[in-house]
């Protein structure tokens, strides 16, 4: 049997589920204290069936105890085997499973990013090539390049989202010339954030002088932040299709597990006006996830989706949410996609107000989850206060309502989230552009207060969704330029990594929290092995840091042939 048919077999199993043998229950995951599996009751031969094993690693579980296991087994989705003794795969387990020689490489749980936008990454028009990890206009003519080996002459390769030309040696977008030297053959067209300023190559150029709102590129390519990078990313989207959105999602879906993501929790976008004030942000909320559930009916899908609606309305009536809250079930789904919470906006308003106030109101006497997001020294204040008022009428307590970013988050109001049963989710989007002594999130000072928190990306617009750049962000406080833009608020690797894993689980809810987040006995068998150890590289080199080898619940969905 081909690889690619063992992976389709092992997703289609992802899909329909299946229980762990019971033996798995009665054998259980190896015990013992420290990081290491010191104590474990062994595997017997013939105990157990399983569909892959891996082994010869160093296996972060990040159970309770951070315990470090070398063999690790999944079958029918599900671990049913962690531990030490190399007679699990040496001698075989029933079944005849597929074996992978990790050769001493750190391996870890599939990684949760717990806010971010991946819907509209898959959505994007163009082939859609991340530069999140060229520094240099070489290294960005390298990407394209490479991108152009597989996309047929004439078409667009697009970069909207996730980079800024402060991460390059030369501080500034590439020019004509430069993209025209990389891309002889191919319109190229690189944005920055939501609104540019952007820059295209001389077939690009073309393109967009020529479309039904002109847009103005100068001589060489530089196409102005607003109206006209508006302009430019409407014509584009204007020419997709819906098999084009369907290959989007392909591409991301391929991008997120080359670097160990396997499980988004997807924060919705703003809802498109089909005007060239639209941003890299807007899209159709109620058509957006067409595209990725139709790669999952054909069950093509490699990530885990959960999906947040994102809702505006701007009088109390709150006509759309309440909608939403008649018409649609929480946590409704399976193991690869599934309903989620109401955010990251709950009303136009963000910040608080009476819209607000009634969105939040409706919402909790629903019973769902809700997600707002804090950008400033103020909005917060004003979340949490509306959440108390809240929570005096109907309680919140354990639906686990969020607030995201936080850059200038105050203890005082921590402990008044934490008070009513809150959370944060922390990101490091102050990487791209921040600057100042103090950008945030207070790392630090979150950790040590215990109030639940975890670790997103905020990917692909003002953010990257590479895991390894945030890390890189959130241990040495430093921006793309080198400089130490979070003093005093740093965190440790092994930290990092828990709010990537097992903390995110807090942030799933349902069924989610007891089958993702670490790997332990009964819980779905998402892995990721290394390039590098994280643990143990220079600083500089985390950002670097990919996967070699993705697992979902079993299936192979990412090898570089680096393992074996």
């Amino acid at each position: 049997m081909s690889n690619d048919e063992q992976r389709g077999l092992s997703r289609r199993s992802i899909l329909r589920g299946g229980a762990v043998a019971g033996a798995a229950a009665a054998i259980g995951a190896a015990t013992g204290a420290g990081p290491a599996l010191a104590q474990e009751q062994h595997y017997r031969e013939g105990a157990l069936r399983a569909d892959l094993v891996l082994y010869n690693g160093r296996i972060h579980t990040m159970d309770r105890r951070d315990r470090v296991a070398s063999v690790l087994a999944i079958q029918d989705g599900k671990i049913v085997y962690v531990g030490n003794d190399e007679r699990a795969a040496t001698r075989g387990f029933e079944g005849n499973p597929r074996t992978i020689n990790l050769r001493g490489r750190t391996a870890v749980p599939g990684l949760i990013d717990c806010h971010n936008h991946v819907v509209l990454m898959g959505n994007r028009p163009g082939h859609h090539t991340p530069l999140e990890n060229a520094y240099s206009i070489a290294d960005v003519q390298n990407t394209l390049r490479d991108r152009a080996r597989h996309v047929p002459a004439g078409e667009f390769i697009t970069t909207i989202g996730g980079f800024h030309f402060n991460q390059f040696t030369e501080v500034r977008l590439p020019t004509l010339a430069e993209l025209d030297k990389a891309l002889p053959h191919h319109p190229v067209y690189l944005s920055i954030g939501f609104t540019g300023p952007s820059v295209t190559n001389s077939l690009g150029k073309k393109f967009f002088e020529a479309a039904a709102i002109p847009v103005t590129v100068g001589a060489d390519g530089s196409i102005a932040g607003g109206t006209e990078t508006g302009k430019a990313t409407l014509a584009l989207r204007q020419t997709l299709t819906f098999e084009q959105r369907k290959r989007g999602v392909l591409d991301a879906m391929e991008y997120a597990v080359s670097l160990g993501v396997t499980t988004h929790l997807d924060q919705g976008a703003f809802q498109a006006t089909n005007t060239p004030s639209d941003g890299a942000a807007h899209e159709d909320n109620y058509t957006m996830n067409l595209p990725f559930l139709s790669v999952y009916d054909e069950e093509k899908g490699i990530i885990r989706l959960r999906i947040n609606y994102l809702h505006q309305d701007t009088d109390t009536n709150v006509t759309t949410l309440n909608q939403r809250l008649l018409n649609a079930f929480k946590f409704f789904g399976n193991d690869m996609v599934r309903t989620g919470a109401i955010g990251e906006f709950i009303a136009a308003s963000y910040s608080g107000g009476p819209v607000f106030l009634e969105a939040a109101r409706r919402t909790a006497k629903a019973g769902w989850r809700v997600e707002v997001h804090s950008l400033t020294g103020g909005d917060f204040k004003t979340q949490i206060q509306a959440f108390e008022a809240v929570h005096a009428e109907t309680s919140i307590a354990d639906l686990r309502w969020v607030v995201a970013h936080v850059p200038q988050i105050t203890e005082e109001y921590v402990n008044r989230l934490k008070a009513i049963g809150g959370g944060v989710n922390l990101t490091g989007w102050q990487y791209l552009a921040g600057t100042g002594a103090a950008a945030g999130p207070p790392f630090r000072m979150i950790l040590d207060n215990g109030i639940p928190a975890g670790m997103s990306s905020d990917g692909m617009q003002i953010a990257p969704m590479n895991p390894w750049i945030h890390a890189y962000y959130a241990v040495t406080g430093k921006n793309a330029r080198g400089q130490v833009i979070n003093a005093g608020q740093q965190i440790t690797r092994q930290e990092l990594l828990r709010l990537y894993t097992r903390d995110n689980q807090w942030f799933l809810g349902g069924e989610d929290e007891n089958l993702l987040g670490s790997l332990e006995v009964g819980r779905l068998g998402d892995v990721v092995v290394l390039n590098d150890d994280y643990f143990t590289v220079p600083d500089e080199r985390l950002k670097r840091i990919s996967s070699v080898l993705t697992v979902v619940g079993g299936a192979v969905v990412h090898d570089t042939g680096a393992v074996h």
